[in-house]
């Protein structure tokens, strides 16, 4: 659906996308074992039943037919469905299932049919299913197993640690820009400390070099290039932008130039994502740990040039004093006096040579950061440039081996295009007002997307705030949704007539509702790309 702008929020621009969670498992793996590894087994029966009355035809057979093939298929992150194929006679059978993870549940069947179980997993994993189908009246048993990964995947941080750089060799056979419609093939499973079998990884991946327009898309090596795009750069640019991207089977990502010319590029590794237990993810609604211009969270005054400050992230808002592993930023740079680069890294270490925001002089650019936390709950934030800088940062997420958020990582997927009719909405967000979009159903235990936001022919100075609405989407459709507040934190920020991307963490708060906020005086257009998601369950 789509409607005509305006602040009001019953004139508000907004779509609506249930699919999305489907989207997150529709290419999940079915595990399978066929009822020929069914193992057979009689089950001797009490003396006294052995003196009863003689035992029925089927009993007497001993039910020959007897076996159960079992597929297996994620329903959730965490979330098993189990369909139990059995062949038998028309009899009586008791069905054991035994998860793997201590748990057993019991049904029933009569005679050849299939079963249908679920389960949820508390934690993530690779498990054996265990069935057994038993025939009481024949004594006889059946069992078959099958093993079952879970779909989500947790976080590890690591690093901040640069994998690739084209200027000097770094992760590339020699030192070479990439051409043009071709991509930089980066290793990621089996890379130093990295292990294999990761299923995506963050990563900020830096454009610099460029003579012509374009973007960079990163994808699985493997799969098919999507149409959707990560970093936007123009000639003379360097521009980062944070990635979370599926890894190949063969543990490698492709970073594809997208322009007319060669160009460098530089990745540095954040993290990555694994199907097994370690540390899921919680959103929070964008709150504001530091700004330099007020003195929040830091010594009042711009950040001097190749200085560094620290600042506290547990035990502060609604991140918790303990067990936090790493935290998801935004970082913004404000009224920098000369170029440079803003790196964000653990307390308790040297700064790497990983940087997260490139700036030119005077510029406002923000971008998102995914970085561990020292064990003081502590990061740090070092300017790269030769003269001060104002800083902000703008706590969106954490992670921690508490958090239940598990990542499903799904072909990108274009959700909306205001350039394009075809669009949900069409047309270019009015300034100072939002689209709203439900992207998941209360209850589904999706607690937030990773997207990639664009912002493109701005007619003014801006900023795009991405916030979860107070409001469900039957309000909307029922026009009883009040007006949501503005949001002041900024994803990302724009001057007039440029093209900017960034990536986006979006808490779904408890609606399944975000909204996409243009917080300027113009008219722009707004391309969203949706690339993964957060489930609990």
């Amino acid at each position: 659906m789509a409607h005509a702008a305006g602040t009001d929020s019953g004139d508000a621009q907004g779509i609506s996308k249930p699919d999305l969670v489907q989207d997150g498992l529709k290419d999940t793996t079915k595990f399978s074992s066929p009822a020929d590894r069914s193992i057979r087994q009689s089950t001797a029966a009490p003396k006294s039943k052995l003196a009863a009355a003689p035992m029925t035809e089927t009993a007497g057979a001993a039910n020959p037919t007897l076996a159960a093939a079992l597929d297996a298929f994620a329903t959730s992150a965490h979330a098993i469905e189990l369909d139990t194929s059995v062949t038998s006679a028309a009899t009586p059978l008791d069905i054991t299932i035994a998860w793997g993870d201590g748990a057993t549940t019991t049904a029933s069947a009569a005679g050849t049919q299939i079963v249908t179980s679920e389960h949820t997993y508390a934690e993530l994993g690779t498990y054996t299913v265990k069935v057994t189908v038993t025939d009481k009246a024949a004594n006889t048993s059946v069992t078959n197993e099958v093993a079952f990964t879970t779909a989500g995947s947790d976080y590890t941080p690591y690093g901040p640690t640069r994998l690739l750089d084209t200027r000097n060799g770094t992760g590339a056979a020699k030192a070479a820009k990439v051409a043009p419609y071709t991509s930089a093939h980066l290793k990621i499973g089996g890379n130093g400390s990295i292990p294999a079998g990761v299923t995506a990884v963050v990563l900020n991946v830096t454009v610099t070099g460029t003579t012509s327009g374009g973007h960079v898309t990163a994808f699985a090596d493997g799969d098919e290039k999507p149409s959707t795009s990560n970093v936007n750069f123009v000639p003379g640019q360097t521009v980062p932008n944070l990635v979370i991207v599926p890894v190949g089977a063969n543990g490698y990502v492709n970073l594809y130039n997208g322009g007319w010319e060669p160009v460098d590029l530089i990745a540095d590794v954040t993290g990555y994502f694994t199907q097994t237990a370690s540390s899921g993810y919680t959103p929070l609604a964008p709150q504001r740990f530091v700004d330099t211009r007020s003195g929040t969270g830091t010594a009042k005054g711009q950040l001097a040039g190749y200085a560094s400050f620290g600042t506290q992230i547990t035990g502060l808002g609604k991140v918790p004093a303990s067990g936090v592993t790493a935290v998801a930023l935004n970082v913004t740079v404000t009224n920098p006096r000369s170029d440079g680069h803003l790196t964000v890294y653990p307390s308790g270490q040297q700064a790497p040579t990983a940087s997260n925001v490139n700036f030119t002089t005077g510029q406002t650019i923000a971008n998102s950061v995914i970085v561990p936390v020292g064990p003081d709950g502590r990061i740090n934030i070092r300017n790269g440039g030769w003269n001060p800088a104002d800083v902000i940062v703008d706590v969106v997420g954490y992670y921690s081996p508490q958090s239940k958020g598990s990542y499903l990582p799904f072909a990108p997927e274009r959700m909306l295009d205001t350039r394009d009719p075809e669009s949900p909405v069409h047309g270019p967000l009015a300034g100072r007002d939002y689209i709203y979009t439900g992207m998941a159903e209360p209850g589904s235990g999706v607690t937030g997307f990773v997207l990639n936001a664009t912002v493109t022919n701005t007619r003014d100075s801006g900023f795009l705030a991405v916030a979860p609405d107070p409001n469900t989407l039957d309000e909307y459709d029922n026009d009883a949704a009040g007006p949501p507040a503005p949001p002041t934190s900024s994803t990302l920020n724009w001057t007039t007539g440029k093209t900017v991307p960034n990536l986006v963490q979006a808490s779904t708060g408890g609606t399944g509702v975000v909204d996409f906020w243009n917080q300027s005086d113009g008219n722009t257009d707004l391309i969203v790309d949706v690339f993964g998601m957060y489930q609990e369950n």
